[in-house]
């Protein structure tokens, strides 16, 4: 049975090596020990048998704005609900703070309207998230992922 929780600090090392894979092909952002520990409370996970299969963060940019970003699931347990679960999690965590939108930047962009996101200009993302997170990607400036976004 998997069960969803929020991480806690004795989870890096396991989040460091199910996002390893992704982070190697570009997929998503390496992020140091001491950048995923100051973020902790913005990951939620999915847990099997003690083990790390899945996670994603909330990331909030404004009083009304936030980002799902790196979103993993342990390969072998892909298509069966485990990521479309965690976004639901976080969607649900962004309504209880207040939260009037959630956007996310992927090559999922399929997974995601099936969520009912809804495809966005890259141009209409806040300035913050480029300058913050786009220009440590090895792709920057040709972003290839699609943005989106959801009303909540």
């Amino acid at each position: 049975m998997i069960i969803y929780r929020k991480a806690v600090l004795n989870d890096i090392k396991n989040i460091q090596e199910l996002v390893r894979d992704e982070v190697i092909g570009g997929i998503i952002l390496p992020r140091s020990d001491d950048e995923v520990a100051t973020n902790i409370r913005s990951y939620t996970l999915a847990v099997e048998n003690e083990e790390i299969v899945g996670l994603s963060a909330l990331h909030i940019h404004a009083q009304h704005l936030a980002e799902i970003r790196s979103i993993v699931v342990k390969r072998g347990l892909r298509g069966k609900g485990i990521g479309a679960q965690i976004v639901k999690k976080l969607l649900e965590e962004g309504a209880f703070l207040g939260l009037k939108q959630i956007f996310t930047l992927t090559y999922k962009k399929e997974f995601f309207e099936k969520l009912s996101f809804k495809e966005i200009p890259k141009e209409s993302l806040p300035i913050s998230k480029i300058w913050a997170d786009c220009i440590k990607c090895k792709h920057f400036p040709i972003c290839d992922e699609t943005a989106l976004i959801i009303n909540i």
